[in-house]
């Protein structure tokens, strides 16, 4: 007896070749339904014979354009360099910041000085005599500029993000290339000193006058007026104030009128417009003779020689472009001038001659 279903009338009998022509049509992964394997790559594109092309120009312009974005790095916006810096350095904040460490250098000064005074140092337990005494008036001034400069050291480095020296525009080596000129400069505020002498002298008992009759005052005098004080002074006034100032004043030009500011040269180091230098030379001499001041007894003729010499010191720093060299101008200018006393008062020996 056989097991298959016997055909219904009028119905076509199915061969075992319809049936495996239909399970091979309905199934999607059968041979007949899937798409032949490519042929072996040739090097030219399918559609694209040698034959039917005139050259490898033809074929390339049948080639579908490359993805420009394709070949750029991954993260290749983030890994752009950052674009340069326009600050201005050193400007106003920077001026407050180094007034910061000036008062701690204060502070310190009026922490050792009683501290020396406790142990009678050099023989004066008393403030008042402090005061008056050559070594504790100069002590105390090179305690407070040793501990301004060494926090300058610190601190702005890491601001700037470039060496202290470097930020304050120092260039030694323009310095030493115009040393003739800057020693002409030098003489020529001897002279100017010597005819603002004569013309308007100062008071014959000025403080400055009084250490020097002290023994051995007079040298030490000397030493620290041709190379403490010129470094320090400078550093203050003309490589953190004037510079600033200039860079103020054309910023609040700018914001006022628009006009933009002259921009940073190619070793990032700021320019100013004319007026900006005129008009910052002249607000950073003012201070600067004040704080001479007190030494002249606030004498006319002494207050004007000092705006002078203020204003040659700014020229040079801002024609050189060098701290370096408006330092050197400075020390040498007060190596003349004590080199005069030393001479007209016999190796400071007759200083009432002064």
């Amino acid at each position: 007896m056989s097991t298959f279903p016997e055909p219904l009338p009028g119905a076509p009998e199915e061969s075992p070749s319809s049936l495996q022509e239909d399970s091979d049509s309905s199934d999607p992964l059968s041979p007949a339904n899937t798409s032949a394997p490519p042929a072996e790559w040739t090097g030219t594109p399918e559609g694209i014979t040698p034959e039917s092309t005139g050259s490898l120009a033809d074929i390339g312009a049948a080639l579908p354009p490359a993805d420009e974005t394709a070949h750029q790095p991954i993260f290749a916006h983030y890994a752009a360099p950052p674009a340069p810096s326009e600050e201005r350095i050193p400007h106003v904040g920077h001026v407050a910041l180094l007034g910061l460490l000036v008062v701690f250098g204060l502070i310190g000064t009026f922490m050792l000085v009683p501290l020396a005074l406790h142990f009678h140092l050099f023989g004066i337990s008393a403030i008042s005599q402090a005061a008056t005494d050559y070594r504790y008036a100069l002590g105390s001034q090179a305690i407070q500029y040793f501990i301004t400069f060494a926090g300058s050291l610190i601190v702005f480095p890491l601001i700037w993000r470039k060496p202290f020296f470097e930020g304050i525009h120092w260039h030694a080596d323009t310095a030493r290339q115009r040393m003739g000129r800057l020693v002409s400069v030098a003489v020529l505020c001897f002279f100017v000193a010597i005819v603002n002498g004569m013309l308007m002298p100062g008071p014959t008992n000025a403080p400055i006058d009084q250490l020097f009759h002290a023994p051995g005052a007079a040298w030490v005098l000397f030493l620290f007026g041709v190379t403490v004080a010129p470094f320090f002074e400078e550093m203050a006034f003309r490589g953190f104030l004037l510079p600033s100032l200039s860079t103020a004043y054309d910023w609040t030009v700018k914001q006022l009128t628009g006009v933009p500011r002259r921009p940073l040269d190619e070793f990032d180091n700021p320019q100013w417009s004319l007026p900006a230098m005129i008009v910052a030379s002249l607000v950073t001499s003012v201070p600067f003779a004040l704080m001479h001041g007190a030494q002249t007894s606030w004498s006319l003729g002494p207050f004007l020689l000092l705006i002078f010499v203020s204003l040659m010191l700014c020229w040079v720093r801002l024609n050189t472009r060098s701290l370096a060299a408006s330092t050197v101008v400075h020390a040498t200018y007060n190596f003349m001038l004590f080199s005069f006393m030393l001479l007209g008062t016999g190796g400071f020996k007759h200083l009432d001659k002064m």
